[in-house]
């Protein structure tokens, strides 16, 4: 549990706060939408994940993982033409550089290479976290109080590190400052921290870590429809094609799943009756 809480919620928002700094939302919601395939490539690595190619099952799996990311793929690089309302025209110039416009583009271009390992990191934290979760669910199934002793390490962990990088600032910048900061602190408490890793864990231990990544890229989809209906922003093609893609990717792994377990329990069958035999004659 310590080593969840330390590679767990601190670590894995301080890369992508880190990655959404020095890139830009987009390109980091790309490398969020490599989860579900980072975590099917490290589960079959550690053989938390058992694939056979040549069944209808694996395929699924296979294909279905790869529609996925495409769909997200498609959700991120590509807009298309806006199905509802156009939005209004705007029109802007671009920066021009000064003297110093070669110190500036490399200065970026290191800035974006750190933001892009740290998006790596992130995926691959959390990869790893799910898998991690996975194993301590099977050795301590109790989820409310793993899900307590992870966030109480997780809360060291962040006060630590706070401290040592807030040190000299002031106990003002501690202070919390209308109300959508406080909205903000609560609801990423309650809701993402709390219920939303207690959720998290409940689903690794029911159905796995593969399972539960392939519907990180719905995100995405409750974004568009967000936008769409509370804040009217326009319905664009390749949100609609995106999210078509996901689903249909989605379908796909939770078929190959579905069928996968229900050869695990066909199987099961047989040795259950053989004992249920020999427990009888014995009578």
């Amino acid at each position: 549990m310590f080593l969840s809480g330390i590679l767990g919620p601190v670590l894995l928002q301080y890369t992508l706060f880190i990655g959404l700094e020095f890139t830009t939302a987009t390109f980091a919601a790309t490398f969020s939408n490599m989860l579900p395939v980072v975590t099917f490539l490290i589960s079959l690595v550690f053989r938390f994940e058992a694939l056979d190619v040549n069944s209808r099952s694996g395929s699924a799996k296979i294909t279905g993982t790869l529609v996925s990311l495409g769909g997200a793929m498609v959700l991120t690089f590509y807009r298309g033409s806006a199905l509802t309302h156009t939005p209004p025209s705007s029109s802007s110039s671009p920066a021009s550089g000064g003297g110093h416009g070669g110190q500036v583009e490399e200065h970026g271009t290191v800035r974006w290479v750190l933001g892009s390992a740290a998006m790596l990191a992130n995926v691959v934290g959390f990869a790893l976290w799910m898998l991690l979760q996975k194993r301590l669910t099977g050795k301590y199934p109790v989820v409310y109080s793993a899900t307590a002793f992870m966030s109480l390490f997780s809360f060291l962990q962040a006060g630590t590190l706070a401290l040592s990088t807030q040190r000299s600032s002031g106990i003002s910048v501690w202070a919390l400052k209308g109300t959508i900061e406080i909205a903000t602190v609560v609801y990423c408490g309650v809701v993402a921290s709390g219920i939303g890793y207690l959720m998290l864990t409940y689903c690794l231990e029911k159905r796995g870590p593969v399972f539960t990544a392939a519907f990180s890229p719905l995100s995405q989809i409750f974004v568009a429809a967000i936008d769409l209906f509370i804040l009217h922003e326009p319905l664009y093609l390749g949100s609609v094609l995106g999210s078509v893609l996901v689903i249909l990717g989605l379908y796909l792994v939770l078929w190959g799943k579905g069928e996968e377990a229900a050869a695990s329990a066909n199987a099961a069958k047989p040795v259950q009756a053989a004992g249920e035999e020999q427990q009888q004659e014995k009578v």
